[in-house]
């Protein structure tokens, strides 16, 4: 194939994904970056275009299967899983077949992320998918639509033979960065690049300006970065510094993952109107008018003139029009129920609150406090000096009530010190265009943001003391990867030398922090307070050839000298090895070297 025409870049989003490109021109700069529009079900057997993709996969029954009912211009038959607007729209009147929020549920260590567990609550006999499979339906649809819309009949257009860029939340650890490009490849996308969706932002920003972009920052500048979408809030900061006499951007800080955003505003709204309906309303009733609240808020916040947004939702009776249930959601109600319940005005020492339960139902592990203020504040004075520009992204800040209330809470907690807000442009495509964007700067246009890997990383390691009766052996965390470790490096732990057993099954127990922005490669951590390291899915792997069969106990453990080497790929993927630098005690060859993979199914104990 020849060299890639296009630079594409997709935000696959918890709510709604997006296909961005720019034609690779000749240039210095990159061409003007378009929006695809998206081929999708609006309706039964009717076929629209639209900028986004709604991201949600409806598994429907067998009585919904009419032909030509589910097919897409390039299907020949119709789909088994339905994604997009029609997805969405049916999904809110049939909840148990509707798979939602897959995006939050990779990054969720306390679930098999690769095991058919979505829909979430539905009921026996209805069809599972994995988060994973439900990730790679949405980015398949993206390829399809590509693939037909801007390939053809040339094979070397299609988009697995693309520059592509897909976006993921800044706070995703390594794992879930892992599994996104699982369910990339499973869609037959091919090798794509990670990019962090805050600086996918700040990339969209940067090719709106052009060159002026350096007229409105200085050197010293810290640049908040806001991203509020459906299901999630990401958080970054991001300092203008002096790189080889230019100016340049440097990520210096994330967040951590808060599953908050325009979800749980939906919600809040629903509750909001429920009383206006007359009548208790069930759970799956109260489903649907979250899908009824969602379309209001959308409405009224791209348009505050629009008056009330009426809301219905069908009752339990038998007669349909006499049991429907109707209300309205106005802006006043809008307004007051987002900006008092998720950004109030607070103290810049006010931090979220956590929850004191000993039980909670399994599931995705929401943020406990709904104010986005007070996780601001946590999130400022954990890193520092305080901001001097803000840049809002996400579907829920394009409401200029809601920026306005963050500059506010901002402005108080830094008198005299007034947050400057970067003009904004199109926010529900921002991280899909900025992606597309970055894809040409790596093939080197335009101005590329430094940062490397958004927190730091540690392998457990079971320290040698004495042994005590009923007491095991401290574990130790020893740093591998350093916060910002660059893309594209390999290194090996300084100075370090470890034994590993080889033979037999082993688990590494892994941790990431963002917390501690200055340990080094090979720093050791003896103890650490709670919440400066989060454990992640374990490390598994039988080093070497297998000391015995299946059927027989294992022997006992042989082990061999190694040291840790860790990369960061081009991809933006985290790697470990081992590496023999003796002869194996077993009589194996030295210098070899083995890969550490994750283990998804299962976290350590």
């Amino acid at each position: 194939m020849s060299s890639p025409r296009y630079c594409v870049g997709i935000d696959l989003g918890t709510t709604h994904s997006c296909l961005a490109y720019v034609e690779f021109g000749d240039g210095l700069t990159p061409n003007p970056v378009e929006v695809l529009p998206v081929p999708q079900l609006v309706r039964e057997g009717e076929v629209e275009s639209r900028t986004l993709l709604p991201s949600f996969a409806y598994l429907p029954p067998d009585g919904e299967r009419h032909p030509g009912a589910h097919r897409l211009p390039w299907q020949n038959d119709d789909a088994d899983v339905i994604t997009g607007a029609l997805a969405r729209d049916r999904g809110a009147e049939i909840p148990s077949r509707l798979v939602a929020s897959a995006k939050s549920w990779l990054c969720h260590g306390g679930a098999d992320r690769t095991g058919p567990i979505l829909p979430w609550e539905a009921p026996a006999g209805i069809p599972r998918i994995s988060p994973v499979e439900a990730a790679a339906h949405y980015l398949g649809h993206l390829r399809s639509a590509w693939n037909q819309e801007m390939a053809g009949e040339n094979p070397s257009l299609a988009l697995e033979h693309q520059s592509v860029v897909l976006t993921v939340p800044a706070s995703f650890d390594a794992v879930a960065r892992d599994l996104t490009l699982r369910a990339a490849h499973k869609a037959g996308l091919g090798e794509v690049v990670l990019l962090e969706e805050p600086q996918a932002a700040l990339y969209a920003w940067i090719s709106e300006q052009g060159e002026a972009w350096r007229h409105h920052l200085e050197i010293g500048e810290r640049l908040l970065v806001v991203d509020v979408g459906g299901g999630t809030t990401d958080l970054s900061l991001i300092e203008t510094i002096e790189h080889e006499g230019q100016l340049a951007l440097e990520r210096v800080a994330v967040g951590e993952h808060i599953l908050l955003g325009g979800d749980n505003m939906d919600l809040a709204l629903a509750h909001s109107a429920a009383p206006r309906l007359g009548a208790a309303v069930d759970r799956w009733q109260m489903q649907r008018l979250v899908h009824g609240a969602r379309r209001a808020k959308e409405t009224l916040l791209e348009n505050p003139e629009a008056g009330p947004q009426p809301v219905t939702v069908v009752g339990r009776g038998s007669g349909l029009i006499a049991s429907t249930l109707r209300t309205q959601i106005d802006i006043d109600e809008v307004r007051h129920v987002l900006l008092d319940g998720f950004l109030p005005r607070c103290g810049a020492g006010e931090f979220p609150q956590v929850s004191l339960g000993g039980l909670m139902e399994v599931g995705l592990p929401y943020a406990h406090d709904a104010a986005i203020t007070r996780h601001l504040a946590a999130f400022i004075g954990h890193n520092g000096a305080p901001p001097t520009r803000i840049l809002f992204n996400g579907g829920v800040m394009t409401s200029p009530a809601l920026r306005q209330r963050v500059i506010e809470v901002l402005d108080s907690w830094f008198p005299g010190k007034p947050i400057q807000a970067l003009k904004p442009g199109r926010m529900h495509d921002a991280v899909a265009r900025g992606a597309a964007y970055y894809s040409a700067v790596r093939r080197g246009r335009g101005v590329r943001i430094r940062g490397g890997t958004a927190r730091s990383y540690y392998i457990g390691v079971e320290a040698s003391r004495p042994a005590v009766p009923g007491i095991p052996a401290p574990l130790l965390a020893v740093c591998v990867a350093p916060q910002g470790m660059e893309e594209g490096t390999d290194q090996a732990l300084p100075g370090r030398r470890f034994a590993a057993v080889v033979g037999n099954p082993v688990q590494f127990r892994f941790f990431a922090s963002t917390q501690r922005p200055e340990d080094q490669a090979g720093e050791t951590l003896e103890t650490w307070t709670s919440g400066e390291l989060s454990e992640l899915s374990p490390i598994v792997a039988t080093l070497g050839k297998a000391s015995h069969d299946a059927e027989s106990p294992p022997g006992p453990p042989q082990v061999v000298p190694v040291t840790l080497h860790c990369s960061i790929t081009e991809l933006g993927t985290l790697e470990l090895y081992l590496s023999v630098e003796s002869p194996a005690a077993d009589g194996g060859d030295g210098g070899e070297r083995w890969k550490l993979g994750f283990n998804v199914r299962e976290r350590a104990e």
